[in-house]
């Protein structure tokens, strides 16, 4: 057993449960005063600046300019960590809630806390109703210029490759009429591998790409839509470390 994985089982880890368990009981309480959500955002952001440090995650972001931090997109980042979504919380600069499963929000304390957030449940195990959850949270994304994290892959990689993509991310983005915005994670799994808990210090790259215009596309574009996020995608990981 090594000295940097004794680091990480007893000052990494243990220090990640305590800011988690501490700042998610800050957002639990900004909640009851906080209906938009912005504020629990920003204990949000603030949680994820300490993982990051925690972990000695040293993140470069190549395309932030490419962003209207007062535009709504809808965020398509590679899944491949769980320290994804600390680090697009950390670096991405528009206001934005996650397209979740179903089953996130049945989990005692989160779930709650998740909805009082914004974010939006989808039933991945009924199309019809998967499909009306997307048709209202474009109409919110439209009328409160909110963005969407989704993860189109649906969830988690095993291997690090990119798994093929779910519609969902293009139907949201059609029915709102809004851009799609391909973001590839680059050295995050290095960080924190799949079902590990040896956290390492290390490099990443977030390579956010050009927004793809949707504007006065129909629904029955989404397949070809969905197939060039995935290519965009596919090319900002191939491009590796910054």
């Amino acid at each position: 057993m090594t000295s940097s994985y004794l680091f990480s089982l007893l000052v990494r880890a243990p220090l990640i449960v305590l800011d988690t368990a501490v700042m998610g009981s800050i957002s639990f309480v900004t909640a009851f005063f906080d209906p938009g959500g912005e504020k629990q955002l920003k204990v949000a952001r603030a949680w994820a600046r300490h993982l990051l440090a925690i972990a000695g995650a040293r993140v470069t972001v190549v395309g932030r300019e490419l962003l209207d931090p007062k535009a709504a997109y809808v965020l398509c980042p590679n899944h491949v960590s769980y320290m994804d979504t600390p680090t697009l919380l950390a670096h991405i600069p528009n206001s934005f809630r996650f397209l979740a499963k179903q089953e996130l929000f049945k989990i005692p304390f989160i779930g709650g806390h998740l909805e009082r957030a914004g974010n939006i449940s989808v039933p991945l195990d009924d199309p019809r109703a998967a499909l009306r959850v997307l048709s209202q949270a474009g109409k919110g994304m439209k009328e409160n210029g909110v963005s969407m994290l989704v993860f189109p892959e649906g969830g988690r990689s095993e291997t690090g490759e990119l798994q093929p993509f779910k519609d969902g991310a293009a139907l949201l983005a059609l029915k709102a009429q809004v851009p799609v915005v391909p973001i590839g994670i680059v050295g995050i799994r290095d960080v924190l591998p799949m079902h590990s808990h040896y956290i390492r210090p290390g490099r990443v790259t977030l390579r956010i790409g050009n927004p793809i215009p949707t504007e006065g596309m129909e629904i029955r574009d989404r397949t070809a839509l969905t197939e060039r996020l995935y290519r965009e995608i596919s090319a900002l990981t191939a491009q590796g470390h910054a």
